[in-house]
């Protein structure tokens, strides 16, 4: 928090610091960790995801599945104009067939096929973990400016105050004739411009609140949220754990998700290919029909066989193949162009890292040191009669910005660093996205 890593500050902010924390009964304190949790629970995104998994599970259960077997029921040769004739139905000169069909696969189609299916159970579920990745960081990204807006709500509360103070000082001096009344007007302007900075305060931090309230699926409870985890410590040395970029983008979801869908199309390029391989239709069939004379060759019964071939003879599925090279290839594109992103994303993260740790550290040791001794001297000058009153509200605004940079400069850090675990993290499938595969 702002007291521990700024103690030039500690007289101006604990007491303030102190009462905004107080946990009121309606408030619902949560740390990082805990919104990540109940991020992964209730998000819509991360649930669709979880669901897209089910439903590539389903297609390998298709995929494996062969073809049914038909079974064809007919009757022929009747002649509704000389009636059926007496006796048994069985006994009508009716020529009825009873005959199964079964489609036998070839060239390993379905085993092509079931491989396709279950590659793309793989991007699914690295679809999902990489959704989980992303929402993690866009959960510490919203708590960071949450964060940052209740300590600059707490510092226009903290100036505010002290406005307040310096103008009932300055009209009780202007009743003892001791400062002219241009003073204590311009003393009052900066009183009400801080209850002004504390006003927009409030509603920036219920934008705050129901932003992360909506990466929590927790609308209801939006307006009770606090951030109550401290900033993090820099930590340089984490950066030396991307030495091998090339290998840590190879463990990235997205990255894997991309590798499993290349996998995909050069099993449904193969699948292509294989359609030139023949189907055949193999069937059996038995027929019933009654016919006069007793000979063996007037049996009512009789069994046959059929085998069914394509003919190519127009279609030789070129198109099918032309359009799986081209899948192939835009997969093989893709998962080049997802490797490239995830390292420049890393190298990004690395810089805005290091850019905003020096920022902080500037701010904390140099410029907050200065604005504080530069307002107690103005301060301590005007006591003594040697400046004027604009003199002590200039050092005192300057004291207030430099505050609100180095909160900035806070939130720009804590974004990077999660910036920078989310762009190196090697997040498996998620634990509720299957029961087949948990993590």
């Amino acid at each position: 928090m702002i007291p521990r890593l700024f103690p030039s500050l500690v007289l101006l902010s604990a007491g303030i610091a102190l009462s905004f924390h107080a946990h009121a009964d309606d408030s619902w304190p949560l740390s990082l960790s805990q919104a990540q949790t109940i991020a992964r629970e209730r998000n819509h995104d991360l649930k669709l995801s979880r669901f897209a998994v089910r439903g590539a599970q389903a297609n390998v259960e298709i995929a494996g599945v062969g073809p049914n077997p038909v079974l064809t029921v007919q009757s022929a040769s009747i002649r509704p104009g000389t009636g059926f004739g007496s006796g048994s139905l069985t006994n009508q000169a009716i020529d009825t067939t009873v005959r199964l069909d079964q489609l036998i696969e070839r060239g390993g189609k379905r085993e092509l096929r079931t491989s396709n299916a279950r590659k793309l159970e793989l991007a699914a579920q690295a679809d999902s973990a990489d959704v989980e990745r992303q929402l993690d960081l866009l959960v510490a990204e919203a708590y960071a400016d949450l964060h940052a807006t209740q300590e600059r709500r707490a510092a226009a509360i903290d100036s505010a105050q002290l406005f307040e103070a310096m103008l009932a000082a300055a009209q009780k001096r202007k009743e003892a004739g001791d400062i002219a009344g241009a003073d204590v007007e311009r003393v009052k302007v900066d009183a009400l411009r801080a209850k002004n900075d504390i006003d927009a305060a409030n509603g920036e931090l219920a934008r705050s609140r129901y932003s992360l309230a909506l990466l929590l699926g927790e609308n209801l409870r939006a307006g009770a949220i606090e951030a109550i985890d401290p900033w993090p410590a820099l930590q340089a040395a984490e950066l030396s754990d991307a030495s091998n970029v090339e290998q840590i983008v190879a463990q990235r979801a997205d990255v894997r998700a991309a590798m499993a869908r290349l996998e995909a199309a050069r099993n449904g390029r193969e699948l292509a290919l294989s359609l030139r391989t023949r189907d055949v239709s193999v069937g059996v069939q038995y027929e019933h029909f009654p016919q006069s004379g007793d000979s063996a060759q007037s049996s009512p019964h009789s069994v046959g066989i059929s085998l069914q071939i394509p003919l190519f003879v127009r279609n030789y599925y070129k198109g099918e193949i032309l359009s799986a090279e081209a899948g192939f290839d835009i997969a093989s594109e893709n998962l080049g162009k997802t490797r490239e992103a995830a390292a420049n994303e890393i190298e990004r993260a690395r810089g805005a890292v290091q850019s905003s740790a020096a920022r902080v550290l500037r701010n904390r040791d140099e410029l907050l040191v200065a604005a504080a001794n530069s307002a107690k001297a103005a301060e301590f000058a005007y006591k003594n009669g040697a400046v004027g009153v604009m003199d002590v509200l200039d050092a005192r605004r300057t004291l207030r910005a430099t505050r609100i940079d180095a909160l900035a400069a806070l939130a720009e850090y804590s974004k990077a660093l999660a910036q920078w675990r989310a762009a190196t993290a090697a997040t498996g499938v998620s634990s509720e996205s299957t029961q087949e595969h948990p993590q």
